[in-house]
């Protein structure tokens, strides 16, 4: 008859009352100020502008007037809402994807540890450093009806090309800028993707006679997956909020054929003081992007999924 001996069983002491109390109440300072501030600067405001839309109020009387849904009902008759949101859609369209198609071919091409990539990164970047408002008072210099383009055509003797007087030039130039202005962060954002794609994957690709293309396809594209949804969620989300870029460069002009919902938002509650009912554009605005946003990111995670099945 032999004896084993069993392995003792290890136990888990429970922390005293004590101790809990003392993480309890660690874990609550260190959240606290990150609590404090997405409640003032995110949960408050968006409080604040589902009541204002509720309302019909100027922005300066003391009590405004309770309406409930009527502003709602009358974004369902505004013909200038319609187009607005059709101009947005389609920003946020062309503009997405000539961010990411941009931001990454040129993230290619100055991949690597170089000075020179280094150099052309800071070039690309700069754009996104200036103020939407400088970029859009820069490119009205430029390409406006007086501007140095057209002088430079006319003293060719050629016509003036209406860059932002025409409705269809005006919409193309104003998607032009934005993503000329943007797709710089669009580059970072794959260049570090890139550094996580594994070289011993490419390095065997290359070895059985893959060309650069199939390279690319079949290893690089399938493991930037994470990159391109973040790409295209922040693209989007951030397009389907211009505003700034249109007040400087275009001014919603011609004839508002360049105005965006956010800009409207902003004409409506500031301008014409309407606060109650640029509220409730800005609710349906924050509820349409947030749908938007969801909607990409979960068919981009379906498609990661079925890359890597």
């Amino acid at each position: 008859m032999t004896l084993t001996r069993e392995a003792p069983v290890a136990t888990v002491r429970e922390a005293p009352p004590r101790r809990r109390r003392h993480d309890g109440l660690t874990t609550a300072l260190m959240a606290g100020p990150a609590t404090v501030l997405y409640v003032v600067m995110l949960v408050v405001p968006v409080g604040l502008a589902f009541y204002l839309s509720l309302t019909d109020w100027d922005g300066f009387s003391a009590d405004p007037a309770f309406v409930g849904a009527a502003n709602y009902a009358r974004l369902l008759d505004d013909p200038e809402l319609r187009r607005a949101a059709l101009v947005t859609l389609l920003v946020a369209a062309a503009g997405t994807a000539g961010l990411n198609l941009l931001g990454l071919g040129f993230a290619l091409l100055v991949d690597g540890v170089s000075r020179a990539n280094t150099f052309f990164r800071i070039v690309l970047f700069y754009p996104h450093v200036l103020s939407a408002l400088v970029v859009g008072f820069l490119w009205s210099a430029i390409l406006g009806t007086n501007g140095a383009v057209n002088n430079l055509v006319t003293t060719w003797g050629g016509e003036v090309l209406p860059f932002l007087s025409d409705p269809a030039w005006a919409t193309v130039t104003m998607i032009a800028v934005l993503v000329w202005a943007g797709f710089g962060v669009n580059v970072v954002l794959y260049l570090a993707g890139l550094q996580a794609v594994p070289h011993s994957l490419i390095e065997a690709a290359r070895i059985d006679g893959a060309t650069r293309w199939q390279v690319f396809r079949n290893v690089t594209l399938p493991a930037l997956g994470p990159s391109v949804t973040i790409n295209i969620v922040l693209s989007l989300v951030t397009l389907l909020k211009t505003y700034d870029l249109v007040v400087s460069l275009t001014a919603g002009g011609p004839a508002g054929q360049t105005q965006t919902v956010a800009y409207l938002i902003l004409w409506n509650s500031f301008h014409d003081a309407r606060l109650g009912f640029g509220s409730a554009q800005s609710v349906i605005l924050m509820l349409v992007t947030a749908a938007l946003a969801f909607v990409v990111t979960r068919l981009r995670r379906r498609g990661e999924m079925a890359v890597h099945q």
